[in-house]
């Protein structure tokens, strides 16, 4: 690596780098050669390697479908949304829980906001092992268990991290809300024990989400905040391409009474 105290041999280093793999950064433009069946170069939008310990956000329209890969089988993606016109309006996991009558999320379920309103659904899910009940580590947890849990040291935690990605949309600390997490399962016992099933598990186990608003998405990847392992947590990635809106003879849509309510609160949204 370039010298840090000759600034001509670091610029030519950095240069040197450009076209390369980075371990996390998005791909400009983005290029994936896995796209679904149907779906055109031109359709894509987002191609993103996360980082172990990193995060990323990104805005994306309704009826964009994400597809969120666990590489290497170790992956821990804490997410929240946001309508990204009235980023007011987020996630909402009690109602996500309570609404579904369900607090397992897997596919066909939907990712309700606080009003009462649909933000994603989850279209397929390879893993099914996934937490509505923990939300994201942080500071004091991981210092607890790593000995550190800041953003700039060895084991940054995923609320940090989480507040990082909803700063690049002007958003602050008091938006950092209740997460859900995806990879990484939390069932309830029938004594009330909560019992973590952290893995790790086999890699490329996928989920595909579908925007059904406008919105903001911020992932963290860090470890679970149950997870008494030492530090361990793999690469996610990320991808986005455009879909088509939700037609109201959609399967998830159609699927529940509750979830057609949810649907045409939607549709009343976007009547205005």
């Amino acid at each position: 690596m370039a010298a840090l105290n000759d600034p001509l041999a670091a610029r030519a280093h950095a240069r040197a780098m450009e076209g390369s793999v980075a371990e996390a950064m998005p791909i400009l433009p983005p290029v994936a050669n896995d796209l679904p069946e149907g779906v055109l170069a031109d359709d894509l939008l987002w191609e993103e390697r996360i980082a172990a310990g990193g995060y990323a956000s990104r805005r994306l329209p309704r009826g964009s479908i994400t597809r969120l890969i666990d590489l290497d089988g170790d992956a821990c993606a804490s997410i929240q949304l946001f309508n990204a016109e009235m980023p007011t309006e987020r996630l909402n996991v009690a109602d996500t829980v309570k609404i579904q009558w369900n607090a397992y999320l897997g596919a066909g379920k939907l990712l309700l906001s606080d009003m009462g309103r649909v933000l994603m659904s989850i279209m397929s899910d390879d893993a099914q092992t996934h937490d509505a009940f923990c939300g994201a580590s942080n500071a004091a947890s991981n210092a607890r268990a790593y000995g550190d849990g800041s953003n700039a040291g060895p084991f940054p935690n995923a609320r940090d991290r989480l507040l990082l990605g909803v700063a690049k949309h002007g958003l602050g600390r008091r938006d950092v809300h209740p997460c859900i997490n995806l990879f990484k399962g939390v069932t309830i016992a029938t004594d009330g024990a909560t019992v973590p099933d952290l893995g790790p598990f086999a890699p490329g186990r996928a989920v595909t989400l579908r925007a059904e608003m406008d919105l903001i998405l911020v992932i963290a990847n860090c470890p679970h905040v149950l997870d008494s392992r030492p530090w361990s947590v793999t690469p996610l990635r990320a991808t986005a391409w455009r879909g088509p809106i939700a037609g109201p003879d959609d399967a998830i849509r159609t699927a529940t009474p509750e979830g057609r309510r949810a649907f045409l609160n939607v549709d009343d949204y976007y009547r205005r």
